[in-house]
């Protein structure tokens, strides 16, 4: 792989028209402009604990360094290395590094780079947290910053307003991301981050979790880069020629090796081999390892008469505000009759739990509110593998990484996740879709309704109510999806983040 190769010029030999090419420059200029030129900067990085996953997964977070030295990753990590006693154990990882690269850019980027660290983890090698927007002083770090405020911004409109949703924010999403010439313009403002790399081995296994970080290492030279592409809906948006591309489905597998619609005006070359691979959905190691068990205590208590465990995880952005009040308006009589409990987790937003209980004024009174004590939300979670939980419990934290992390141990408890289909469609636990936010979106849901371990995309209130009833004097329709999520399994369609982690490691 070259590192200084132009690849906003042309993509897998689809040549990049002159106006494209020009406009691709002049954004990478305009960012250059509001946040200084740190092209001839040097950045070192030194490696330090995260909070809740460096403890439970050996995650290194890698962040400026105040000294002019060099980080030794390879030093670094054998001295952090800790032996582990899972059956992935890979001989010799023990020590050696695995890179993820990421950004905050919602909930699910940062979910799939937990997934990898964790699968790197049990697997023995030593991964390293390298949040691309975590920099604030460079140029490429305020440049994502910015991106992802928009970003944001959007999300929330296309909640407020049907007519932006419908002509603009539905199509940007599903087609405007998807054309290639979109990605000419992300390869130029990636080479913005190409200082933060300075202190990374070549040849060290770097795994993205969003394309840019993956654009940005291959622009830096780095030889072992896995760019993980999230969703199950082709989009030019997510390609990093000079990487390899990993996709969770045999549909985006086709759909990204022709590169399927990506140009209207003409026919394009297809992805060439060996930079493309399926490898299953990307899954949190811990959540994978005890799918059987898990299922099997959702089938007994499920079936013995026990309360439905519905865990609702509100998005980054706080949309769908209205949808999720009805919800729990729908629920809550079912919890004051001991047929249900309720698990709400807002991230790292208190402001959206505010609005909630706004809305629906009895979550004040009677929920249970687990905020800022991560330590308390583990404990519930481990309490409720085999022992009762009843009630509304709330959960809330600052911290981001407590934050997605408590839905991680709540889905082992819970019976049926409410969720949008992002990239919790991928995850094995029962799932109630509901309406997307972005086009991009939809086939997330397409997917777990093929493969049983969700419902198809709900995008009508009492429609979504409705199934809540129908699982409430149902509970086969739970059980349904654990055995369908057993067989899934056995399958392979969960090893996705370790495949990931096995084709950057080339182990």
């Amino acid at each position: 792989m070259d590192g200084t190769q132009d690849r906003a010029s042309s993509i897998f030999g689809n040549q990049i028209d002159e106006r494209t090419y020009k406009k691709a420059c002049a954004s990478k200029r305009r960012f250059a402009k509001r946040f200084g030129d740190d092209a001839c900067a040097t950045y070192h990085l030194r490696a330090e604990e995260l909070p809740v996953i460096g403890e439970r997964l050996g995650v290194r977070n890698l962040v400026m360094a105040h000294e002019d030295a060099p980080l030794d990753l390879a030093q670094d990590a054998r001295r952090h290395a800790c032996d582990t006693t899972t059956s992935r154990t890979v001989a010799g990882a023990a020590g050696k590094p695995v890179v993820v690269g990421n950004i905050r850019m919602g909930f699910g980027h940062y979910r799939i780079s937990m997934a990898m660290a964790s699968a790197a983890h049990a697997m023995g090698y030593t991964p390293y947290w390298f949040d691309l927007a975590s920099f604030e002083q460079a140029t490429g770090s305020q440049m994502i910053a910015s991106q992802n405020e928009l970003y944001s911004l959007g999300s929330r409109l296309s909640q407020k307003s049907g007519l932006f949703n419908r002509l603009y924010w539905e199509p940007l999403n599903s087609e405007g991301f998807r054309k290639l010439s979109y990605n000419a313009a992300d390869q130029k403002n990636a080479e913005l981050c190409v200082p933060l790399f300075a202190d990374l081995p070549a040849d060290v296994p770097f795994v993205g979790t969003h394309v840019w970080p993956s654009q940005a290492a291959v622009h830096a030279g780095l030889t072992h880069v896995v760019n993980a592409i999230p969703d199950n809906w082709p989009m030019a948006l997510h390609l990093a020629e000079g990487s390899l591309h990993t996709v969770q489905t045999p549909s985006a597998y086709l759909g990204y090796h022709q590169l399927r619609g990506m140009d209207a005006s003409r026919d394009l070359n297809p992805m060439p081999l060996g930079s493309l691979q399926y490898t299953g959905h990307y899954v949190d190691h811990e959540l994978v390892c005890n799918i059987e068990q898990d299922c099997t205590a959702r089938k007994r208590r499920l079936l013995g008469g026990g309360p439905v465990r519905w865990l609702i995880s509100v998005g980054g952005a706080g949309a769908q505000q209205d949808l999720f009040a009805a919800i729990i308006n729908r629920l809550l009589p079912y919890v004051r009759t001991d047929q249900a409990t309720l698990f709400v987790n807002v991230g790292d937003h208190r402001g959206v739990w505010d609005a909630l209980c706004k809305d629906v004024p009895e979550l004040q009174e009677n929920a249970t509110c687990h905020f800022g004590d991560f330590a308390q939300t583990a404990r519930l979670a481990e309490d409720a593998l085999e022992g009762d939980a009843c009630g509304i419990h709330a959960f809330c934290d600052e911290n981001i990484f407590s934050a997605v992390y408590s839905s991680n141990l709540l889905m082992r408890c819970s019976d049926v996740l409410v969720t949008k289909p992002s990239e919790f469609s991928f995850y094995p636990v029962p799932k109630l879709m509901i309406h997307r936010v972005g086009g991009h979106e939809a086939w997330g849901a397409i997917r777990a309704a093929e493969v049983g371990d969700g419902t198809y995309e709900i995008d009508d209130t009492s429609e979504v109510l409705a199934m809540i009833d129908s699982f409430q004097y149902d509970r086969e329709l739970i059980a349904f999806m654990c055995d369908n999520i057993v067989c899934a399994k056995r399958a392979g369609i969960y090893d996705g983040a370790y495949e990931v982690v096995r084709l950057a490691t080339d182990a």
